[in-house]
């Protein structure tokens, strides 16, 4: 494929720097960022395509700071686990592999430098942090610099506005995703070797030394639970087996887990939500179950995707709808039947025993069940000073302790919960005004509570 093919307009693209190849090109830079893999990686495809189309070596960089906002110990733990095996995955695709400690924006600005790209190519992310570190390298560098958002099925540019709810990106969604859904063709790899050229130092790929350099603590490790694409596709594999032949009817169910359980692994890019789908859309599950997991996966997360992209409060009680503003500011004096500070809530020292489990499996494990994590956080706001309070203690909590925090779909829930966001108005009760409201006896009727409860306990007791 040449040059100008490769330059065309294409939805999952987008241009943070114009131009053709750099003059005196001796490389093409893939940022790897939010797409933490090897394979099924649309950013690494198209610069390993660049490279070979201007018959230049590529180069795939990570810049690692210590400093990410809510990150822990078990986040990095999980992130660097994979690492060793990301690097052997490119190299099997001829891409070299180099780690730096440092802010990203810095990382890579220096390494722009360093190396000369022809092109610089990017992951999407719709984060605060990593858009601004984005724009900060795009205006740093003179070299051409593509993004692209290859860990949603469709593309978000397909979507500029906010949406207000699934039934509004829902439709959208299906006109176009089997554009998308296809089973990849053959991966390309890097024609050019580095070989007898000077690959640009960088920290040894050692999760156990790189730990201790950065110097991580707060919330600590989760043992057994292990990150990388290897993992990720090992639990796709038990779920296509296992559990989507059960996931409509009992996908709501904590006790046993009948969710996929990648959202973590989605998180950090060591799966591909592309070859989730197809892995789904293939099995031998019954279309009822596929339905309700694709449109998990796909039309609920590329939503909450969506909510960050466009809503610059996404983690703020600012960012939700004007109708529930509203109602939770009449609401605002309501009595409170119970209070707990923000310590008393991290201990899972509540009056509520499925709450309390709740927050104690994400503390022990770095998970809630997904329909647990919507009474957890509309509980906060029943018992928190107010709704502002109770969004910042939902986000701080379920940033610092689950394994996939700091996500859109975190982000999303939250907002959904506590600030009606996606949702409509409901009847006006105390408190939530006319914000949906959750309730224990009729939330622990869901499913098996206690046995719920009873498993937390044990693990509990364990730790």
């Amino acid at each position: 494929m040449g040059i100008d093919e490769l330059m065309r307009p294409d939805p999952r693209v987008r241009v943070l720097r114009e131009g053709g190849p750099a003059d005196g090109g001796r490389c093409v830079l893939y940022w790897m960022q939010r797409s933490q893999r090897a394979e099924d990686s649309p950013a690494l495809d198209l610069a390993i395509a660049l490279g070979n189309a201007l018959g230049l070596p590529v180069l795939a960089a990570f810049g690692l700071t210590a400093s990410y906002p809510a990150a822990q110990r078990r986040h990095y733990r999980f992130l660097l686990d994979a690492m060793p095996e990301i690097r052997d995955g490119l190299a099997k695709r001829g891409v070299a592999f180099v780690l730096r400690l440092g802010e990203p924006d810095e990382v890579i600005a220096a390494l722009c430098r360093e190396v000369r790209p022809a092109f610089l190519v990017g992951d999407e992310n719709p984060l605060r942090g990593p858009r601004a570190w984005r724009d900060s390298v795009a205006g740093r560098i003179e070299v051409p610099f593509r993004c692209v958002d290859g860990d949603v099925v469709v593309p978000s540019s397909l979507f500029p506005r906010q949406e207000y709810a699934a039934r509004t990106i829902r439709p959208k969604i299906h006109r176009v995703w089997r554009e998308f859904l296809k089973p990849p063709g053959p991966e390309p790899r890097a024609e050019v070797s580095w070989r007898g050229r000077t690959i640009p130092r960088g920290e040894a790929i050692d999760p156990d030394a790189l730990l201790t350099t950065l110097k991580v603590g707060g919330v600590s490790e989760v043992p057994g639970y292990r990150g990388g694409p290897a993992e990720a596709k090992a639990r796709l594999a038990r779920f296509v087996a296992d559990r989507l032949p059960q996931y409509a009817s009992r996908r709501n169910e904590p006790t046993p887990y009948m969710t996929s359980e990648l959202s973590a692994h989605l998180h950090f890019g060591h799966i591909s939500p592309v070859r989730c789908a197809l892995a789904a859309m293939g099995a031998d599950a019954g279309k009822e179950h596929v339905d309700a997991y694709l449109e998990e996966l796909v039309v609920r997360r590329e939503l909450a995707v969506n909510f960050v992209a466009r809503n610059p409060d996404y983690d703020r009680l600012e960012g939700c709808p004007s109708w529930a503003l509203s109602t939770l500011a009449r609401h605002a004096h309501d009595p409170r039947p119970h209070h707990y500070s923000p310590e008393q809530l991290e201990a899972g020292a509540t009056h509520d025993p499925l709450w309390n489990a709740a927050q104690k499996e994400m503390v022990l494990t770095g998970r809630m069940h997904n329909y647990l994590r919507m009474y957890w956080a509309k509980k906060i706001l029943e018992w928190s000073p107010d709704a502002a309070s109770a969004f910042a203690v939902a986000v701080d909590l379920n940033d610092r302790y689950e394994m996939d925090g700091r996500d859109p779909n975190g982000y999303t829930g939250i907002s959904w919960a506590i600030g009606g966001t996606h949702d409509r108005p409901w009847p006006e009760r105390p408190i939530y005004g006319t914000v949906r409201s959750m309730s224990f006896e009729r939330t622990r009727k869901k499913f098996d509570a206690t046995a719920y409860i009873r498993r937390i306990d044990l693990l509990a007791e364990g730790n």
